[in-house]
């Protein structure tokens, strides 16, 4: 699934996204998303989220159930 889509996205889904500070290194973080932060249906580069731990950023890869 496509992390550059809003409604593919669900609070409680497990994901991988870059943090502002990996954005280079593409290093990406697993959690389990808290609160969706993107207000548009679409965003080129992933839509931002917060993880249930607190960090910011934008939706690489979304685990598919």
């Amino acid at each position: 699934m496509e992390g550059t889509i809003r409604n593919n996205i669900e609070v409680g889904m497990l994901v991988r996204i870059v943090l502002k500070k990996d954005q280079r290194s593409e290093i990406l973080t697993e959690g389990v998303v808290d609160k969706i932060l993107t207000k548009s249906s679409v965003h080129p580069h992933g839509i931002k989220v917060r993880l249930e731990d607190g960090q910011v950023g934008r939706v690489k890869e979304i685990d598919e159930y």
